[in-house]
């Protein structure tokens, strides 16, 4: 039973590292470091991309609650158009 056991380990280790070994060959291969660095540049774009979006809703946010327009300057609220065209009425009559 015990030499059966060992025998076991030794040829499951024996895998493992056979297997391990083809995976780390290919990894250093030309072709596999191609596919590292492309996964890398598409890893890279993601994140750009993400902070980017992540950038807009916080300006977005940000504008809404100060109150701000696009461009910086302040939007006008339908309470400040009221008040306008009421001033323009009291000011014409």
């Amino acid at each position: 039973m015990s030499r059966g056991l060992w025998f076991v380990a030794g040829a499951g280790a024996g895998v493992y590292a056979m297997v391990r070994g083809r995976r780390a060959a290919e990894a250093l291969s030309v072709d596999g470091l191609r596919d590292r660095v492309g996964a890398a540049v598409v890893g890279a774009r993601l994140f750009r991309d993400e902070v980017a979006q992540g950038k807009a809703d916080a300006e977005t946010d940000l504008r809404q609650r100060t109150g701000l327009g696009p461009h910086g300057a302040r939007a006008l609220t339908s309470a400040d158009t009221d008040d306008v065209l009421t001033e323009d009425k009291e000011g014409t009559s």
